[in-house]
Order: structure tokens, then C-alpha cells, then sequence
């Protein structure tokens, strides 16, 4: 029997990172529970023994349920029927089968049916799904939605529809319009209040929803006439047994086939308003949004695991001229750099988890009783330090994860381009990860803040400052020549003082100070465990030639080279 969790060592390395004490008793809150539910944990020691085992568990359904169904499902996909998804086959026997284990809802409260886990092993949990089957992780994951109407629901909502989730309800967030993608300021779905009836009623159309067909939606609507801005969007929950929603078609999409990609049009659907009206967008779905790009890194790294996994078992078995290709050095680099740059995003996705596990259990602490100062200032700081990992890891795992994607078919061949293996499949599902839930460029937009304000300058140098043992200082050394070089790369930029400068060179930016923070954490895990130590080395070799390239052309850049690279459209009959 296959067990994506057991299998991986990788994976039990970061569920017992030391930080994960302070994750744990916070998100427990002094083990309170432990008086009112049987399954509640004692302490620290039985709470993780409850995570390790569910990760067990997990990994066990993914190894032999959900991977070996991933073929059919991406053939078969679902189908529309009277106005009504249904899933391939497989898809539904996965889906149960991680219902029966009790699986959906994990972060939510015990007193909803959930098992209050931390973020960590539920971002575990979706890598290893992820890796299963990249598609069906669409459909699991956004149980974030569950989270979010906890976060922000009243208490009547709250009751009604997260006790639900447990018992097997598939959710969807309905935020992208055909004329609003990336720009959801556009949304223009209308939410129109009757108040005879004490009913908010939603009218217009969504495009792109991914499990559009959900028992349970949070859409984003526009609530306030004459509003064309974000303030006067606010969020709704609506239930599909109202059946007030057409689906209008399933998209037929490049990857991720199982996952159903719906346009939806409602037709006086009545919802029920979540929070406060005029913070749909600037306050929930931001919240909403930060949570889906920590489940697409997850997702992102999974389909790394995935291809590397598939590359290295196809490169040991095929033999050319002689011998298997593993033993050429064209294919062995190959394979060690997909292995180090897997390393590297997964290293980041759980820090990044980390600092989101602990601002959000405090945020809900705070709910409860007032916060010391001590706290406050805690709270804040991992507040932070999350909103400017978010969007770095969503950048790296998705690009890393498309070049994993890419190397791993080149080493499979010809046979890698037909359907005869995975990875043709793991290939097609990865192009996504780089495009939803805010394209890697929207990344650089949110990421570019923390270099203007210095955050990830200091962020870096926290890591400095941290203790190596002697026989890792030459790595550190060289990441202090990096952060010196971006230091000076960014004065150039700003010393112009010009905006379109500044974006312009804003990605090279970003990535050279994401890939000073990836060596210091791959240097982190080195410091833990001896066996990181060649990836802490290699990525940082990897990443100074990177920088260096990045730094050369920010130096020698004069701004009269803008226009440039501005296209006209003059010269082309379009």
C-alpha cells in the first residue's frame, strides 16, 4: 500500500519544526477543549501524535484512492446534467472517502464538526493531495472557504452552514466576472436588499468558478448603487438548495480537468450577507484570497513532488547507448536541481505557514479575552511577515513548480508527450498554478512593497543573525554577499526616484530577495538536519549566479532605455 505521507521524510521534518510549540498552544489555547470534547488533545505532545497520525491517514487515502484514479478522472472529468456538475467517478470516491476519514473542515472548530488543527498540517495535508492529484486539491481545498465564514460570519451564519462541511459539503468562492478577473474592483454582480423580506437577493453572472456548482458559495456582489470601486463590494453566502443559480457550462480547460470550472448566472438568488456590507473585497476576500495563494504554493509543491518523483523513477529505468540516463551528467543535474528547488519552495511554504498559523490564532484569542501588549505586538509581527511571504511563495512554488513540470517531461522524452505517463498530465495541471488566484506578476505587485519599505531587507538579516554551525559558514557567507548585492541593486533602482523604474525592475527585485530568504531557510533546515545541507548549498549557488545576472542588468540599466521595450502597435495590422 502507498503512503504519500510515510513516504516522503521531508514532510515530518517540517511538521516538527520547533516553532511549531507556539503554533500548537495558541491555536489550542491552553487546551480548553480537552474538558468538552473526548477527542480534544491533552497537551502539546498529544496534539502532534494527532497530527502525525492524520497525516498517516491522509497520506494513505492519496497513495491508494486518489493517485490511482487521477488518470481516469482527468480523462473522464465532469459532466453538466440538468443544470447540475457531476464529477467523474473518481472524483466522488475521493471526495467520500476523505469525508468518512473525517478530513473536511480541519482547521475549523471542534464545536463545528472540525478538528482545530493549525494551518501547518493542513497545508501539509494539501500538498500531499496535490501531489495525488493536482486537480482534485482545487475541490478539497477550498474548505478555506469554511475558514473564512468562520472568521467573519455572525453566529447564525456560523451555525448554519460550517457544521456542514464536516458532513461532506463541497464549497466555492464566486469572485471573478467576465469583465473582472485579476481586477476584482470591476465586480459588478448586483446584491439588491429587500427589506420587507429581510433578504438580500444577487443578480448577474461569474465566470471561471471552480467548483461553481458547490453546495456552499461565498460570492463577492456589489451592494452599494452608484459604487464602482472595491468599498462597495461586500461578500454573501448562498446555498445551492435554493437552486436559484444556472450553470451556465463547464469550461474545457488545459489541466486540472477533474476540477469543474464553471460560469454561473443568478437569477434573484437569495444569499445572506457575511460581515459587514462595503468590506467584501478590501477586508474578506483579501483574507480569502491570502488564505487560496498559501493552498496553491501547497498545491505547487505537490505537483514539484509529483514530476520529480516521476523523472526520477523514469530516468533510473530508461537506458540509452548502454546505461540508464541517471548516470548522465546532462540528466543528473537535471534531476538535482528539481530536487533542491522542491526543497526550497516547500522550505518556504511552511515558514510562510507558520507565520499564518500563529497572527490568525491570536486573532481569534483576541475575540475571546484582551491581548497583553506582548501579544499584540506578536500578533503583528507575524501578521507582517505573513502578508509579505504570501505573495513571494505564491511567485516561486508556481514558477518552480512549472520549471520542475517542464525539466521532468524533458527527461521523460517523447514518451513524456503522450498519455502513456503521468506527466503529461502533472505537466499541464502545473501551467495553472502561475495564473490563478493572482498571477505571478500581481505576486510582484504585493511582494514589491516589502522591498520599497525595507521589510524583507530586515527579514533577511533576522536570518543572518541566527547561529550556523562552523561547517555551514561558507553558505552563509555567500547569502550575505547576495543580500549586499540586493541591498545596492535597490539604491540603484530607487536613486532615480521614477515609478515606472521601479516596476519595471520590480520582479528582478523580488526574486533576488526571495531567493536570499529560500538559501537562508534550505540553510535553517540544514542547521536541523545535516541531510539539507547539500540543498542549502546548491540552491545557493544556483541563486548567486541568478542575482548576480539580475544585479548586472539593474547596474548598467539607464532609464532613457525605457521605451525600449514599450511595444507599438504602429507597424502591425492587429
Amino acid at each position: 500500500m502507498a503512503n504519500f505521507y510515510t513516504d516522503n521524510k521531508n514532510l515530518k521534518f517540517h511538521l516538527n519544526n520547533p516553532l511549531m510549540q507556539k503554533c500548537v498552544d495558541l491555536k489550542e489555547d491552553n487546551y480548553k477543549d480537552k474538558e468538552h470534547f473526548d477527542y480534544a488533545p491533552l497537551d502539546f505532545e498529544d496534539t502532534m501524535d494527532t497530527y502525525e497520525k492524520t497525516m498517516e491517514i491522509v497520506g494513505e487515502i492519496c497513495g491508494d484512492i486518489i493517485a490511482p484514479n487521477a488518470e481516469s478522472v482527468d480523462h473522464d472529468g465532469p459532466t453538466l446534467v440538468n443544470n447540475e456538475v457531476i464529477y467523474a467517478k473518481g472524483t466522488s470516491e475521493n471526495y467520500q472517502a476523505l469525508v468518512d476519514a473525517g478530513l473536511i473542515g480541519m482547521s475549523l472548530p471542534r464545536e463545528y464538526g472540525g478538528l482545530n488543527f493549525s494551518i501547518v498540517p493542513y497545508v501539509m495535508a494539501a500538498e500531499i493531495v496535490s501531489r495525488a492529484d493536482a486537480g482534485f486539491a482545487n475541490i478539497w481545498g477550498l474548505q478555506d472557504c469554511a475558514e473564512t465564514i468562520h472568521e467573519f460570519g455572525d453566529e447564525e451564519i456560523k451555525k448554519e452552514f460550517l457544521p456542514r462541511f464536516n458532513q461532506g459539503a463541497t464549497a466555492a468562492m464566486d469572485l471573478t466576472e467576465p469583465d473582472a478577473g485579476s481586477d476584482l474592483q470591476a465586480v459588478m454582480l448586483k446584491a439588491t436588499f429587500n427589506a420587507e423580506e429581510n433578504q438580500w437577493y444577487l443578480n448577474g453572472v461569474k465566470r471561471f468558478i471552480t467548483n461553481g456548482d458547490a453546495d456552499i458559495s461565498l460570492v463577492l456582489a456589489r451592494s452599494e448603487d452608484g459604487s464602482t470601486d472595491g468599498r462597495g463590494l461586500s461578500l454573501f453566502v448562498y446555498d445551492r438548495t435554493e437552486q436559484k443559480v444556472v450553470v451556465r457550462r463547464i469550461e474545457n480547460k488545459m489541466g486540472i480537468k477533474g476540477s469543474p470550472t464553471c460560469e454561473l448566472v443568478f437569477k434573484n438568488a437569495p444569499a445572506k450577507l457575511v460581515g459587514s456590507r462595503r468590506m467584501g473585497l478590501i477586508k474578506y476576500v483579501m483574507s480569502l484570497m491570502n488564505s487560496a495563494r498559501l493552498g496553491v504554493g501547497a498545491q505547487s509543491v505537490g505537483i514539484a513532488e509529483a514530476a520529480w518523483r516521476e523523472a526520477l523513477k523514469y530516468a533510473r529505468e530508461r537506458e540509452q547507448f548502454g546505461k540508464a540516463i541517471i548516470q548522465y551528467p546532462a540528466v543528473y543535474e537535471m534531476l538535482t536541481k528539481m530536487k533542491v528547488k522542491t526543497d526550497g519552495i516547500r522550505s518556504l511554504l511552511y515558514e510562510t505557514a507558520r507565520f499564518v498559523d500563529i497572527y490568525k490564532s491570536y486573532n481569534f484569542i483576541a475575540e475571546g479575552r484582551k491581548l497583553t501588549p506582548e501579544e499584540r505586538d506578536e500578533q503583528k509581527y507575524y501578521s507582517k511577515k505573513a502578508d509579505f511571504f504570501t505573495p513571494m511563495l505564491k511567485l516561486f512554488s508556481s514558477e518552480y513548480c512549472n520549471e520542475i513540470s517542464y525539466d521532468s517531461l524533458q527527461i521523460h522524452g517523447g514518451t513524456g508527450f503522450m498519455k502513456d505517463f503521468p506527466i503529461e498530465r502533472i505537466y499541464r495541471d502545473a501551467r495553472i498554478t502561475t495564473i490563478y488566484e493572482g498571477t505571478s506578476q500581481l505576486q510582484v505587485v504585493a511582494a514589491i512593497r516589502g522591498i520599497g519599505t525595507g521589510a524583507y531587507l530586515e527579514y533577511i538579516r533576522e536570518y543572518e543573525n541566527l547561529t550556523y554551525r562552523p561547517e555551514l559558514a561558507h553558505i552563509r557567507r555567500q547569502l550575505i554577499i547576495m543580500t549586499e548585492q540586493f541591498a545596492k541593486a535597490v539604491h540603484a533602482v530607487q536613486r532615480d526616484k521614477d515609478s515606472e523604474l521601479w516596476d519595471f525592475h520590480a520582479r528582478r527585485m523580488v526574486e533576488m530577495a526571495g531567493n536570499i530568504v529560500v538559501g537562508y531557510l534550505l540553510l535553517s533546515d540544514a542547521q536541523r538536519d545535516p541531510d539539507y545541507t547539500k540543498s542549502a548549498e546548491i540552491f545557493t549557488l544556483m541563486a548567486s549566479g541568478q542575482n548576480e545576472d539580475r544585479f548586472k542588468f539593474i547596474e548598467s540599466f539607464d532609464i532613457k532605455n525605457l521605451g525600449q521595450y514599450q511595444i507599438s502597435t504602429e507597424n502591425y495590422n492587429l
